[in-house]
């Protein structure tokens, strides 16, 4: 990683995160499943039992990933 908002995750997390951004979104079991490494990077914060995307986590959706773009290449 060059910069803090360059981030290297997995599909299903880059999946987590899209599904975050909408208010009050319920996530799905797979969605769950990444929370945890999302919190460990600083882009996800559980409150009350209820997950929201972080700033950090929004500048890391806008950025996107390389990884996933070579992917699709």
């Amino acid at each position: 990683m060059n910069d803090e908002s360059d981030f290297d995750l997995k599909p299903d997390q880059w999946e987590a995160l899209k599904a975050l951004r909408a208010p009050f979104a319920r996530p799905s079991a797979a969605t769950r499943s990444a929370l945890g490494d999302l919190v460990a990077l600083g882009l996800v914060t559980i409150s009350d039992r209820i997950p929201a995307i972080t700033e950090k986590g929004r500048r890391a959706l806008i950025r996107g990933s390389f990884r996933l773009l070579d992917g699709a290449a």
